[in-house]
């Protein structure tokens, strides 16, 4: 009976723990509101295979002069230039390191067309920086 009780405290104690990293992970997940140039956008991160994505959902202006959809115009892989401006992946592959820091990711400027590689954090509580 010690045995069992013993092997069923290891047991939730493994899955405690798997589940607190899990959520440590996770805490970056969300909608975050980017203001960059005087311009604001919304941007979603979400789990995407074994890493985070980050995407644009939602642009100030996301039409040219002429009435129409902006697309991706500038980036370096030509089957992508037609990606509507609220589809842009921003961030791709950012993995968590277990101490409140996603890394070994990158980064895609859309105003130039470059990738940057990628650390992700927080300065403050729902506030996520990235440096490049």
């Amino acid at each position: 009976m010690k045995r069992i009780l013993s092997f069923l405290l290891l047991a939730f104690m493994a899955a405690t723990l798997t589940l607190s990293a899990q959520s440590a992970a996770d805490k970056i997940v969300g909608l975050y509101h980017v203001v960059k140039d005087g311009r604001n956008s919304k941007v979603k991160i979400f789990k995407y295979g074994d890493g985070y994505r980050a995407q644009v959902v939602w642009l100030e202006n996301m039409k040219n002069p002429d009435g129409s959809q902006r697309t991706d115009q500038k980036n370096p892989d030509p089957k992508k230039r037609n990606t509507p401006s609220n589809q842009i992946v921003l961030v791709e592959k950012v993995t968590f390191d277990g101490d409140d820091t996603w890394e070994n990711g990158q980064i895609y400027d859309p105003t130039s067309g470059k990738v940057y590689r990628v650390e992700m954090y927080f300065r403050q509580t729902q506030c996520a920086h990235s440096e490049r």
